[in-house]
């Protein structure tokens, strides 16, 4: 029998990086999904990645005691969110291999809280240093306010049609950065004291951005992305290249870098609210930038 789980893409509204500082972050799903398969074959595979999952959540039913069987298996990812973009791609696998893994082995469903803590140790292997928001995120499903090792808590509104009608997602190409290189990147700007003080400015634009979402307020939306761009161009995680693209689309309205950015190259997908969102697309399609537009998620990890 085969055995499938979905999770979606996340993009951060706000928080990147002061999150791994305790600070908060506002996060939303997409409706970009992966989903991961599983089913019994003699034939064993030989990729890495997978192999480590699988061993990690036997590790974790032998720890606790639950009975299960080692069966062979073969496996199939199935997925709609770019990889290295920052929208969450790796934690949609280790949330969604790590469900379809402990139902494999026990033919028990898990419950999502024991799937999120799996997936968070999995994270680790691939972003040395994860805050634990992407894969809390993409398991929850929703908006989400995020505190590392603190909590994390589904707000029970969602983005304004008012706002979510004029936000798109536009590629500024791969970062050749990997999430845990640009964390230690952070860490080495500046002064201590100047990284807090960025650090304490995205805690209130988050603040804001969430004030603007709850109050439908466009233009206290919109001067937050402003400023949040601004605060993470400072932190060094933003790349001439992605400073030069967001210059360009100034025309038509505001972004951010969503996610651990780039440095050299590309700093991944931007969160861009525009001010006519056609006119954009027409240019977008012209340059041929890569875009999708911005579909919130509710659900979360599910078994298709």
């Amino acid at each position: 029998m085969k055995i499938s789980y979905s999770a979606p893409a996340k993009v951060i509204l706000s928080g990147e990086h002061a999150v791994v500082y305790g600070k908060p972050a506002l996060v939303s799903t997409i409706d970009l999904r992966l989903k991961f398969s599983i089913w019994k074959e003699a034939a064993k595979t030989t990729d890495r990645d997978i192999l480590f999952i699988s061993q990690k959540v036997k590790n974790y039913l032998t720890k606790e005691k639950k009975g299960f069987i080692n069966i062979p298996f073969n496996f199939k990812i199935e997925s709609d969110i770019p990889i290295g973009r920052g929208l969450g791609s790796s934690a949609a696998l280790s949330v969604a291999s790590s469900a379809a893994f402990l139902e494999f082995y026990t033919g028990q469903v898990f419950d999502k809280v024991i799937v999120n803590n799996l997936a968070y140790e999995i994270e680790k292997k691939f972003h040395k240093n994860p805050s634990g928001v992407d894969n809390s995120t993409v398991c929850k499903g929703g908006l989400i306010m995020y505190k590392k090792n603190i909590s994390l808590e589904k707000l029970n509104y969602r983005i304004t049609k008012n706002i979510e009608k004029n936000l798109l997602l536009i590629d500024s190409g791969k970062p050749e950065e990997t999430t845990g290189e640009m964390v230690k990147l952070v860490k080495s700007v500046g002064s201590v004291k100047s990284v807090k003080i960025i650090l304490n400015q995205i805690e209130i634009e988050t603040k804001k951005i969430l004030g603007a979402i709850e109050k439908e307020n466009v233009d206290q939306f919109r001067n937050s992305v402003v400023a949040n761009e601004k605060l993470l161009e400072d932190l060094g995680v933003v790349s001439d290249e992605t400073i030069k693209l967001l210059n360009d689309l100034s025309k038509f309205g505001v972004g951010k870098v969503t996610g651990a950015g780039g440095k050299k190259t590309g700093s991944g997908f931007i969160l861009f609210y525009a001010e006519d969102r056609q006119k954009l697309i027409k240019y977008l399609n012209i340059k041929k930038i890569i875009f999708y537009k911005f579909i919130p998620d509710n659900i979360g990890l599910t078994r298709p």
